[in-house]
């Protein structure tokens, strides 16, 4: 097995689009000639477009493009401009006196920094598509990730800034890559240390809480307030699958974000998952689902590496505690397989 980019899955291409003063972007994965899709929501508290028809029992089969964004529920109108951009392509659902675009989305909230007038809109899913390459996927506070961050449970104040990562692996002709905006309310752990890479501080940011610990010991007995969260990604594969087996997938995938987020699928996240094959090879869905769920540890993980200090949030890669940890992974490539 060895690790490819997510684009060298032939037959889709990956943009962002961002405003770095507001603090927030979108991602767009387009696939022109269509992909079988699945997904599945986790968390409780969704923002998620087109994804009913993703239903095996329903009409439609193939997609051609998804889209993840910043700015919670306003954030959806970013696929308008996805739309806008298919349509000029003459690319869709076939309806005989035209062609339907069909964009799949989630969001989540950065509403809470950077200046939460501005989202992604339009204009901004549309800049995505022009931004749209087959030649890698960049990753960090780009895109959906730009106003990520994590550990909220005590507050903006003591979390830190987050992003977007991807991972993709190649075993034999089976190829299986994650792209995923980190935007969680719980800490983001090393799933083969129990590190807290990313998370919850102590308030002279010196070091890190937990935030489980402080669910258990502070809101046993009242509510957490809301904090403004939310982890969304896709999964993307050559490997033949039906409809039924893609949403299959995107449930297996959702182990890594069990394995790194701690706590997960929470009722103030909307984690949510979607899973694209574009049926280039056969596979086995086991060994595929085991796949997508390392990709997406991967992703998580890189996502939290690769982000830098922005909205007055600090970011693990400048956190002086633990430039040890981080050189021990960069030491074994990166990664965590």
């Amino acid at each position: 097995m060895k690790e490819i980019a997510v684009t060298d899955i032939e037959g889709i291409r990956i943009g962002h689009a961002e405003d770095m003063d507001a603090l927030t972007g979108c991602t767009v994965l387009i696939a022109e000639e269509g992909v079988t899709a699945g997904v599945d929501v986790r968390g409780g508290a969704p923002g998620t477009r087109e994804t009913d028809l993703l239903d095996p029992v329903n009409f439609v089969q193939q997609i051609h493009a998804v889209i993840l964004a910043g700015g919670s529920a306003f954030g959806l109108d970013a696929a308008t401009g996805v739309m806008q951009y298919l349509e000029e392509q003459n690319v869709g659902l076939d309806v005989g006196i035209m062609k339907i675009p069909i964009v799949c989305g989630a969001v989540l909230f950065d509403l809470a920094i950077g200046d939460h007038r501005v989202r992604p809109d339009r204009e901004m899913g549309y800049q995505a598509c022009l931004n749209a390459v087959n030649t890698g996927c960049a990753e960090g506070d780009v895109g959906a990730g730009a106003g990520a961050s994590v550990g909220k449970i005590l507050g903006v104040e003591q979390s830190m800034k987050s992003g977007l990562g991807t991972c993709c692996f190649q075993a034999g002709v089976l190829k299986i890559g994650a792209v995923v905006a980190v935007n969680c309310l719980g800490d983001v752990i090393h799933p083969k240390t129990g590190t807290i890479m990313a998370g919850v501080l102590s308030k002279d940011r010196r070091t890190f809480l937990n935030t489980e610990k402080i669910m258990i010991e502070q809101f046993a007995g009242r509510n957490i307030s809301f904090g403004g969260n939310t982890t969304i990604g896709m999964v993307v594969t050559n490997g033949k699958f039906t409809k039924s087996q893609a949403g299959k997938l995107a449930s297996m995938a959702h182990n890594g974000f069990a394995r790194t987020m701690r706590p997960s699928h929470t009722m103030l996240d909307g984690d949510t998952i979607f899973a694209l094959t574009t049926g280039e090879v056969e596979a086995d869905i086991n060994v595929a689902g085991m796949l997508a769920a390392r990709a997406v540890e991967n992703a998580v993980l890189r996502a939290v590496l690769k982000a830098k200090s922005l909205g007055g949030l600090p970011c693990c890669s400048e956190l002086g505690f633990l430039q040890k940890q981080i050189q021990e992974i960069e030491a074994a490539g990166d990664g965590i397989i």
